[in-house]
């Protein structure tokens, strides 16, 4: 009998369903972040990545000459992208970035088939892939890196479970923890579960106390590893104060934001995640085969994720991102459940891209755009004289290619009252140091919120005096006013 034309030719839906798994991964990775690719103002964060990495291929030392609280290995993340001049340099860490996105993704995948949601695996990728850009993640923010060799250890101590080398698989995976911990510290929380649970799981086998005591030093000891060839580096250059107090000491005297900004933050991660949350606990028995002990662990990890989430403060919301590994995972069994994933996985993940999609069009008006930001670079110009910004986009620095004053190049730093007494500074000093010296040029974004006006009532006097308003251009839903030094 003849095939009906519906059968002869597929539609396109049916032709992506047809693909190989990592295939529809990869494209709905690059349709989730295609609008961003080579704008280099997604995120203030990730802009001040790129510029300490062009800033090290110029000679700087982190936490010495350009300081921040981020460990040694983020900045040399991005050191390969900083080589290359922008936009191509953009589109080079945003590449990595997808990249570890796509690989996440997939381990979330293989993690989820492990517990028996096979069902749900390629749902759940999708959904790792799709959420981060309703939590800032559309870039290269940092849990967007450490979320790839977290999510690997994950999968080796889960291979762990009736294998015959679960003490080296182990092992493994507290060396990743520790790659983890050089992108950034807040892994830690992750970290600590993990050791404890590879620590218990070899008690439960052996019932040995000094056996268990000892495999615990030896995989904290793994996951130190990292950290402490950084310190030893900086203590062999006579730097060991100037790593510790950045790393380790300076986040114990940052103030609290305003109560309002944190509730608000609070609120996003709750409107945010909750659903995920719900979805994960929600469907704890639609398990088909897998291994009971991969769910109970996938369970307990996103607990202590979200555990670490509240404890660690502040809240931001791209703070959020490393709960996704586990939760993810962990819906792969509401998206497998027969009742729900013929119509309801579909719709809510069509909710998400599409939610995601507006949320980055949305910080991209905000924030502003790769052709704004070349109007800006254009206006400041490459030289000669320094260049100093006050507040805006610090990628400036590594466009313009402009000499620098000051080891703070994070406006926050100088001009943020949670940073007041924070950073080994004082601000207002280093401020009025900084225009002693006498940029060349000056930038400066209007008033915002949790901003020192004592601070700025400092530079605006100074711009008052010597400076003259050259330009003021639109970035995002602000003007950026760009003083020159009066000749």
């Amino acid at each position: 009998m003849a095939s009906s034309p519906r059968a002869a030719h597929p539609s396109p839906i049916a032709r992506i369903a047809a693909l190989p798994g990592w295939v529809i991964v990869m494209i709905a990775a690059i349709l989730a972040r295609i609008a961003v690719f080579g704008d280099p103002v997604v995120h203030v964060d990730e802009e001040f990545y790129y510029v300490t990495a062009h800033e090290m291929w110029r000679g700087a030392l982190p936490f010495v000459d350009i300081w921040d609280r981020k460990p040694i290995g983020l900045f040399l993340l991005f050191l390969p992208a900083a080589w290359l001049p922008l936009p191509w340099g953009t589109f080079a860490y945003q590449v990595l970035a997808t990249a570890a996105l796509i690989l996440t993704a997939l381990i979330v995948a293989r993690l989820a088939r492990r517990a028996g949601w096979g069902a749900g695996a390629l749902f759940a990728a999708l959904a790792y892939v799709w959420w981060p850009d309703l939590l800032n993640g559309v870039g290269g923010q940092s849990p967007i890196f450490y979320n790839l060799p977290m999510a690997a250890a994950g999968a080796l101590i889960v291979a762990g479970e009736g294998s015959r080398s679960p003490r080296a698989l182990g092992c493994a995976a507290m060396a990743l923890v520790g790659i983890a911990l050089q992108i950034k510290y807040s892994a830690v929380f992750e970290g600590v579960f993990f050791g404890l649970w590879l620590m218990w799981r070899e008690w439960r086998r052996h019932g040995a106390v000094p056996g268990t005591l000892i495999y615990g030093a030896v995989l904290a000891a793994l996951a130190l590893v990292p950290t402490a060839l950084a310190w030893g580096y900086y203590a062999a250059i006579g730097q060991s104060d100037a790593f510790l107090f950045a790393n380790f000491l300076s986040i114990q005297h940052r103030n609290d934001n305003p109560l309002p900004e944190m509730l608000g933050n609070i609120g996003t991660l709750v409107l945010i995640l909750s659903p995920l949350v719900a979805m994960a606990f929600g469907a704890r028995g639609q398990a088909v085969g897998g291994d009971a002990a991969a769910r109970r662990f996938l369970f307990c990890w996103f607990g202590a994720a979200l555990a670490g989430l509240a404890v660690f403060g502040t809240w931001f919301d791209h703070y959020g991102l490393p709960v996704l590994v586990p939760g993810c995972a962990c819906a792969a069994g509401f998206f497998g459940a027969p009742r729900f994933r013929a119509r309801a996985a579909p719709v809510i993940l069509a909710i998400v891209a599409l939610g995601g999609l507006i949320t980055v069009l949305v910080n991209r008006h905000n924030r502003g755009d790769a052709a704004q930001f070349a109007a800006l670079n254009r206006a400041v110009g490459h030289g000669p004289g320094c260049l100093y910004v006050y507040s805006g986009t610090t990628m400036l620095y590594a466009e313009t290619g402009r000499c620098r004053l000051s080891r703070y190049v994070v406006p926050a730093h100088l001009n943020r009252a949670r940073e007041n007494g924070a950073t080994g500074v004082d601000q207002a000093s280093e401020v009025r140091r900084i225009l002693a010296a006498r940029p060349a040029v000056v930038v400066m974004r209007p008033p915002f919120g949790g901003e020192r006006p004592e601070i700025r009532a400092i530079v605006s006097a100074e711009m008052a005096r010597d400076y003259r308003l050259a330009h003021a251009l639109p970035m995002g839903t602000e003007t950026i006013s760009i003083y020159e030094l009066k000749r």
